[in-house]
């Protein structure tokens, strides 16, 4: 990767909080579910049982 795409990740990074290795994640992971190669997770919420 040259110096300057890695840079702009760097700060990208740095602008959300994240590592550079988790925002390289974060923009593969995104691509990848955009392009339809990968599924979203799916989030399960347990409802609690009222007693």
């Amino acid at each position: 990767m040259d110096a300057e795409t890695m840079e702009a990740i760097e700060k990208w990074a740095a602008d959300e909080f994240r590592s550079t290795n988790g925002q390289l994640q974060w923009i593969i992971a995104e691509a990848l579910r955009k392009s339809g190669r990968m599924k979203k997770k799916k989030t399960i919420i347990k409802k609690e049982e009222k007693e």
